[in-house]
């Protein structure tokens, strides 16, 4: 064996005994709310398909017609061919959905927060975080090359703090809801504090687009803050829209910026125009069926209603983000595999997805589950938890 196979094994072993080791499990066709794992039908409550729009027949059919109509793939990156009028289109009916002026498709929100952040700052600048944003924020920071200030998670007074430190162009980068722990960053003070002090505010809304408000514009119309007060706003498809993909919202100017300096856009092959189809497709599922996220709140109001009765310890969200804190590692992977044998999927989160000493088992709930579905899961968390102290 080389020298790699051996640090790589050494590497892989020592994961193992952690209990830190992840492996992939290929699932069936179906998603939610029961997917197919290792051959066993389980409820799933581990997919971001808040809507249950990922098998809607209305979007489903927009894909097949998309690619009978565009091809499988785009062919070139925006810039050379691959911007179709179905990608424009899209991008349109975006950017009204939202109140923006433009916006501008990335093939995925990691790439988009890399874009974003990496055309906006540069060396001799500063990004200032939450301490728990997302990976693709500190990514995107650490690649600019400017400097990067973490502030305590939620912290008014420690942000300021790091902005009073900081140099050259300033950017604070947030979540609008953190997704590990389902709570919402408190975006109308940060809106104040990067006025006060003349930064540029990028918020990810991954987990809140299509999910929160009352038209689900997202945590923006949640928390009442006009579009025009975030200047760089990232939304993601692959969770409420139930598709693929991502885009940044905002000004014309920013978007012709990225156009010309994300490198993330640039450099890379346009997603298939048949996914701009469905994307539209299920943006007009979303604006017409408000029943579905009316029955996703319903279903937070009663899991955190029982979770609570039967003394479960879960984190402060109001979203479907549902964390059940448990601390230590092999507790959270013994309490995943027990609800497995009772028929429910919800894997454990360990480091460094989240700091040490936070395992957790992530419940992320979906208008397609029903509400027997998460009476039985309570039972069995509950069960799990006693099981195990």
């Amino acid at each position: 064996m080389t020298d790699l196979q051996s640090r790589l094994a050494a590497g892989l072993a020592a994961r193992t005994r952690l209990g830190l080791r992840r492996e992939l499990r290929p699932r069936g066709p179906d998603s939610v709310p029961r997917v197919d794992v290792n051959g066993r039908r389980l409820i799933n409550f581990a997919a971001n398909d808040y809507l249950g729009l990922a098998s809607h027949p209305r979007v489903n059919e927009a894909l097949a017609g998309g690619a009978k109509r565009w091809g499988a793939g785009a062919g070139a990156s925006h810039l050379l061919s691959g911007h179709t009028r179905a990608h424009a289109a899209f991008e349109k009916t975006l950017a009204d959905f939202l109140e923006c002026e433009r916006a501008l498709l990335f093939s995925t929100g990691y790439m988009a927060n890399l874009g974003v952040i990496g055309a906006l700052a540069g060396r001799g600048d500063s990004v200032i975080e939450d301490r728990l944003s997302h990976a693709s924020l500190l990514d995107a920071a650490v690649l600019s090359r400017a400097r990067l200030l973490r502030y305590a998670h939620a912290d008014i007074e420690a942000a300021r703090n790091c902005l009073g430190r900081a140099a050259g162009r300033r950017l604070l980068a947030t979540d609008a809801v953190f997704s590990m722990d389902g709570d919402i960053a408190p975006l109308a003070n940060l809106v104040q504090l990067t006025r006060e002090t003349d930064a540029v505010l990028v918020v990810d809304d991954a987990h809140g687009f299509g999910v929160l408000g009352n038209s689900g514009r997202g945590t923006l119309e949640h928390l009442g803050i006009g579009s025009a007060e975030v200047p760089a706003r990232v939304v993601t498809f692959g969770k409420a829209l139930g598709v693929f993909g991502a885009a940044v919202v905002g000004s014309r100017n920013l978007i012709e910026t990225l156009v010309n300096h994300a490198r993330t856009y640039v450099y890379t092959t346009a997603f298939p125009p048949a996914l701009a189809v469905a994307l539209g497709a299920a943006l007009a599922v979303l604006r017409a069926e408000d029943w579905r996220r009316e029955k996703l709140r319903e279903h937070i109001a009663r899991f955190r209603d029982r979770a609570r009765t039967r003394g479960l310890p879960l984190a402060d969200s109001s979203t479907p983000i549902q964390p059940v804190l448990l601390g230590q590692v092999d507790i959270a992977v013994a309490m995943a595999r027990l609800l497995e044998t009772q028929g429910y999927y919800v894997p454990a989160i360990r480091p460094p997805t989240v700091p040490e000493g936070s395992a957790r088992l992530r419940i992320s709930l979906s208008a397609a589950h029903e509400t027997a579905q998460i009476e039985g899961l309570v039972c069995a968390l509950a069960q799990a938890f006693d099981a195990h102290g």
